[in-house]
């Protein structure tokens, strides 16, 4: 199991910018992880927003492509996802998810989750 803690939300306007980063404990490991940024908005089911695998393409939901960028840097066992163009639709609770198999909601490890709010 890995530890992951979330860092970077709050509140920006339409069209501003943020940056989050999820940092994990056991470090010697973390490269064989894939990683991934996940979102629940209110009333509604967790969502993946985008991944990536160890030294992989990344993926994105459709609704953030072209907008959202998903990074990795194994050295510190962080992950990142900037996400540029904010949209009042992006308001959610964004969790860092890691797993060395195939990422599932139901298998992956998680953060505990930061706030991300769009303002119109």
């Amino acid at each position: 199991q890995v530890q992951l803690v979330e860092s970077g939300g709050g509140l920006v306007q339409a069209g501003g910018s943020l940056r989050l980063s999820c940092t994990a404990s056991r470090t010697q490991i973390f490269s064989y992880y894939n990683g991934a940024w996940y979102r629940q908005k209110s009333g509604q089911q967790r969502e993946l927003v985008a991944a990536i695998a160890p030294a992989g393409s990344p993926e994105y939901n459709d609704s953030v492509k072209g907008r959202f960028t998903i990074s990795r840097d194994d050295t510190k066992s962080t992950l990142f996802l900037q996400m540029n163009m904010l949209k009042p639709e992006d308001t959610a609770v964004y969790y860092c998810a890691a797993r060395t198999g195939p990422l599932s909601l139901a298998g992956n490890n998680w953060g505990r989750g930061t706030q991300v709010t769009v303002s119109s």
